[in-house]
């Protein structure tokens, strides 16, 4: 089904003609003025009034549109607005053709709610959404909404005379569209470069990207409505992302004394952006000296277009305003002077930035401080964050438009006979095909081939007789499904109904925890073996690469202190992971934001050691070695004995060959805990695994987080803190004040020693993991000598009679390896158990 807007032809004389009147009109207005305009009631019958704008029905003859087939929709009942009344189901693969008549940046907006119809449930219905070049929704569905109605904003450089719109529906379903608009900006509202932040480096190509927008705020100010946006933009408040309220408070001018001068205009952000701002409020800190900080959910697979707007609004004079501005913790624009930028007050500046959210943090900080060397107010007065598409062309997912819909987004230029002939054609010749199949190949087939496993598309390798504890054969095995022996070191074979039974049918009581690929629950075989159950959700793509790389890595390692796979299941087309069950959760939770009692020192030790241990192991207990990269307190768990197990193997990485010295990949890793030699070069080492395990052993020394933006500037990353007391020789004044007292000096000093060259900038000054482990079980002999027998000392894990001469060899003699194979806020919500096998974006 194809609609076409605009498809009367106009000649290109007037086309041009169309143009010079516009840009006539506009500038003897002085006001911008779109020559692509669509604003689209979807559905409706009249002409529909939303927040300040007329929207057409795309059935009207106004409108130029020609309907073939939909279905209309309408309901006067909850819709947050007029413009959510009404909607047009497609019950096939549909779309919107619209002409251009101006090349470049288009904003193209889809306003979503839905309705109640009595054949189609709305609310469950799944599409996808494409233009002939971008995805911007991929197998969308409300189901995973929080609200009833959605609105989504774009930004795409259309370079031909028509913009397609196609909606696909999935698996029988149905999609849908309550609103449409189309309109274009002006070429200079995105530059083609932007500032690239950590490392510092220029941005080129933006113009070939696809922007979302997913925050558009004006701060300290009231919402903006489209009408009162020439742009049609909407602008909301910003103080629910504040990360303390108090820290900022509202300041607001009268807007006719903004002054814009070349470069920045109205269509840049309203002037009423420009007369309001948060300025520092009473944070109720010791230190005077602290930021105003700006929390943001974000997808941590996308980078992100970052545009912050400013004008000094506050200041008697000039050059009084000077501030620091922080993108992600990274200090973007240091000693800031906004009237320096502008030669005036009252004259609005803005800063474009690129944030590399490779470091698949799942928030993103934006923050305005005090410069120590010249503190003074710190404002910010508006921002704009957009999500930029990936290699994929795509704003929702990893699939291109061609992998999603190929027939749809080669329809541009088909005419219908042939598509229709095509259609026979390839129906005849499959025909063909299946007709030579069954008489000729079938025939010849005499043994049956094993069943697949769609969801296991990695190669898995060993010997499922190297589990322990657990029978390899499944009891319940008549209706077991068979198994190939590629995937034999998966180890047991569970039965739907084995997982069944051990999770009480899914009880929701049981439920650690839910991530992007399913939820994880916790089991007890028949045996009373406790059980953590990973059920993958195969509707969802989320996660799946990680998914199947914690299946490789954990099929071919087997160590005490790794977690261990038990199983799986593949009945009824389940993709299900049985692993062992860690009875005391992540590290994390017995450090900080838990009311556990907390940890000695000796335990703090034994853990880090048995850590040290599995990461050892990982490096070097194969011919080619494996990273982990995503080492961090949450990723260390506890089993009922306090013995520490390294987990999470989503996003480790084959290490580099004998003959190379690293592996080149993208940057991938948790916020505050990654190597900045890693960031800069992309170029990946074991040391990487050794910066971030030396940010765990300070956060197992002072009990906080990596990063935690509420603190003044100076304490908001651990490594940096930390390693400024190092230095001076005073680790103990940050340490967990229930330790004080309680550690050996030499045992401190050896620790302290340790994580300091754990996070040597260079990798080439950080020490092997091995040597990291020998310094920290030199550390608890220190300390272990120097105490005198604690009856309330509860550790279980003690390491006795160390020779402390050199390196004593490590004994993997209970580690199995198959030779034939090659942040914080985000786990806030998670279980205590198992937290790291339920929210892989929490990378």
């Amino acid at each position: 089904m194809e609609m076409k807007l605009g498809s009367f032809d106009l000649s290109s004389m007037a086309r041009i003609l169309l143009v010079l009147c516009v840009l006539m009109v506009s500038k003897s207005t002085g006001t911008f003025f779109p020559i692509d305009n669509y604003l689209l009631a979807c559905g409706s019958s009249q002409n529909v009034s939303s927040q300040g704008q007329v929207f057409v029905p795309d059935s009207s003859p106004s409108s130029l549109l020609q309907l073939n087939k939909g279905i209309t929709v309408n309901s006067s009942s909850t819709a947050p607005s007029p413009i959510y009344q009404s909607a047009r189901v497609f019950t096939e693969s549909s779309t919107y053709k619209f002409d251009i008549n101006q090349k470049g940046r288009h904003f193209v907006r889809l306003y979503l709610c839905p309705l109640s119809h009595p054949s189609y449930n709305l609310k469950s219905a799944t599409f996808t959404v494409i233009t002939d070049e971008f995805v911007l929704l991929s197998n969308f569905t409300f189901k995973n909404q929080t609200t009833n109605y959605l609105f989504k904003e774009y930004l795409i450089n259309v370079t031909s005379d028509t913009l397609y719109l196609h909606f696909a529906p999935s698996n029988n379903s149905v999609s849908f569209v309550n609103g449409i608009e189309v309109v274009s900006v002006p070429d200079e509202l995105i530059p083609d470069q932007a500032l690239a932040l950590n490392p510092f480096t220029s941005f080129n190509g933006l113009s070939g990207l696809a922007l979302e927008t997913v925050f558009r705020l004006n701060m300290g100010g009231p919402i903006i409505i489209p009408g009162n946006d020439t742009l049609g933009r909407r602008w909301e408040n910003d103080r629910s992302y504040l990360h303390v309220k108090n820290s900022a408070q509202n300041y607001s001018v009268n807007p006719s004394i903004i002054k814009y001068q070349t470069g920045v205009t109205p269509e840049t952000a309203p002037n009423w952006v420009y007369a309001t701002a948060e300025r520092m409020g009473d944070a109720n800190v010791v230190n005077d000296i602290f930021n105003i900080t700006w929390v943001f959910t974000v997808d941590p697979e996308f980078m992100y277009f970052v545009r912050l707007h400013f004008c000094d609004i506050v200041s008697k004079a000039m050059n009084e305003l000077i501030f620091n501005v922080y993108v992600n913790s990274v200090l973007a624009m240091p000693s800031f002077d906004i009237s320096e930028k502008t030669g005036s007050l009252n004259v609005p500046y803005f800063k474009d930035f690129i944030s590399n959210s490779s470091t698949n943090s799942s928030f993103l900080y934006v923050s305005v401080g005090q410069d120590k060397s010249n503190p003074s107010d710190a404002i910010l007065n508006g921002l704009e964050i957009m999500k930029m598409s990936n290699e994929a062309k795509s704003l929702d997912g990893k699939f291109s438009v061609d992998g999603i819909l190929p027939s749809i987004a080669k329809k541009k230029n088909s005419k219908v006979g042939i598509l229709v002939g095509s259609a026979i054609g390839v129906t005849v010749a499959l025909a063909l095909l299946a007709f030579c199949y069954c008489c000729f190949v079938a025939p010849r087939s005499s043994k049956p081939r094993p069943k697949s496993h769609p969801w296991l598309a990695l190669p898995l390798y060993g010997n499922s007789q190297t589990m322990s504890k657990v029978s390899t054969t499944s009891q319940k095995s008549g209706t077991a499904s068979f198994i190939s022996s590629g995937v034999s070191s998966l180890g047991r074979s569970f039965t739907f109904s084995e997982i069944m039974d051990a999770t009480n049918k899914f009880d929701e009581s049981l439920l650690l925890g839910v991530g992007g690929f399913g939820k994880v629950y916790k089991g007890t075989l028949e045996d009373g073996l406790k059980v953590a159950v990973k059920r993958g959700n195969p509707r969802s793509e989320q996660g799946m690469a990680e998914f199947q790389t914690e299946i490789q890595m954990l099929s071919k390692l087997r160590h005490r202190h790794l977690v261990s796979l038990i199983g799986y299941c593949d009945e009824r087309s389940e993709m299900i992971l049985v692993y062992e069950y860690m009875a005391n959760g992540p590290l994390r939770s017995h450090l900080y934001g838990t009311d556990l009692l907390p940890l000695s020192w000796k335990q703090r030790l034994e853990i880090c050691i048995g850590a040290a241990r599995g990461l050892h192991y990982l490096h070097t207990g194969a011919a080619q070695s494996i990273i982990h990269r995503d080492v961090k307190t949450t990723n260390i768990l506890l089993d009922e004995n306090l013995v520490a197990k390294v987990a999470d193997f989503g996003l480790s990485k084959t290490g580099p060959a004998l003959d190379q010295t690293h592996v080149s990949t993208a940057v991938k890793g948790s916020f505050g805990y990654l190597d900045p030699e890693y960031f800069r070069r992309q170029q990946l080492t074991e040391k990487s695994d050794v910066y971030s395990f030396g940010v765990v052993l300070m956060e197992v020394l002072c009990s906080r987080p990596a990063l935690n933006p509420g603190l003044p500037r100076e304490q908001v990353n651990i490594a940096e803190w930390a390693m400024g007391w190092q230095r001076k020789g005073m680790l103990d004044h940050i340490m967990d004040p229930f330790l004080a007292g309680k550690i050996n000096p030499g045992s401190l000093k050896k620790f302290g020693e340790t994580a300091e060259k754990c996070l040597a900038e260079y990798g080439v000054d950080r020490p092997t993991m091995g040597d990291v482990l020998w310094n920290l079980e030199y550390a608890l002999q220190l300390q272990e000598t120097s105490e005198v027998a604690d009856p309330e000392d509860n550790s279980t894990n003690h390491i006795a009679d160390i020779q402390l001469g050199q390196l004593q060899p490590i004994d993997n003699s209970m580690s199995i390896i198959h030779s034939g194979a090659d942040d914080e806020p985000e786990d806030a919500t998670t279980s205590a158990v198992f937290s790291q096998l339920v929210n892989p974006r929490g990378r």
